[in-house]
């Protein structure tokens, strides 16, 4: 008789635990289907976005610097003045050399240089980041051949922000090395003053350092993005998003 009265016990002992585990199983379900009922839509961000809408990528990505950017539409006063970033190829290291032969003695090879003053450079060879092209460059009659580009173009810095830049930083603007690249050019007059909505280098391979280049410069000097701009930098960088932030 202990032995069946012990059984029956033990069967309402177990029956008992079922019945606990599966209230709780129904508050949690409840519970949680009220927090989804009670959670706004907006709080749910889609993979690749902070909350506050900004990029997420890796620390020192270009894709993290993008999300720190300002996102305003173009500034269309005061008019756009070249002359505001200060004289053009100025010796702002202060090495002897104006900055577009600095520029040149960096970017093209087998360079040749003046005899009584070996910072003009009078020949070499480019090979052009923007067409894959391999360019000759003869000072004089085929000096239009290479072209130093303002990678984030000074009109486009005017317009977004650098109008409002002491003179000192538009100069550091206009003669930073890396806002500066001897390019084919033809292709650099195409590009003039675009932005990257609506230029970029025709060599696809080039796109994720060109647009990581100018986002580096636009937080160094902190400038902003239109929506636009933002939204086609973002496109390159869908298939880069390690890519370093000024090109690396």
């Amino acid at each position: 008789m202990g032995t069946w009265v012990a059984g029956r016990l033990a069967a309402v002992v177990a029956a008992a635990a079922t019945v606990a585990v599966l209230a709780t199983g129904c508050n949690a379900v409840s519970t949680a289907l009220n927090d989804a009922s009670t959670a706004s839509p907006g709080n749910v961000q889609p993979s690749g976005f902070a909350a506050n809408g900004s990029d997420v990528g890796a620390d020192g990505s270009a894709l993290a610097a993008l999300g720190t950017l300002k996102i305003a539409p173009l500034a269309t006063s005061p008019k756009y003045d070249r002359d505001a970033f200060g004289t053009a190829w100025k010796d702002v290291d202060h090495n002897g050399c104006d900055t577009r032969n600095d520029v040149l003695h960096r970017d093209l090879h087998s360079v040749t240089v003046r005899t009584t003053d070996n910072c003009i450079v009078l020949t070499g060879e480019l090979n052009d980041p923007y067409t894959n092209r391999i360019i000759r460059f003869n000072r004089g009659k085929d000096s239009a051949a290479v072209q130093i580009d303002h990678v984030v173009p000074l009109g486009d810095a005017w317009r977004t922000g650098a109008y409002a830049l002491p003179e000192s930083e538009r100069e550091a603007i206009a003669n930073d090395p890396e806002n500066l690249l001897a390019v084919d050019g033809p292709t650099n007059v195409k590009k003039s003053d675009s932005d990257a909505s609506e230029w970029l280098p025709p060599v696809t391979g080039y796109r994720c350092k060109y647009v990581a280049r100018q986002i580096g410069i636009k937080a160094r000097y902190h400038l902003w993005v239109t929506q636009a701009e933002a939204d086609a930098m973002r496109t390159v960088l869908s298939s880069c998003a390690s890519q370093p932030e000024l090109g690396g």
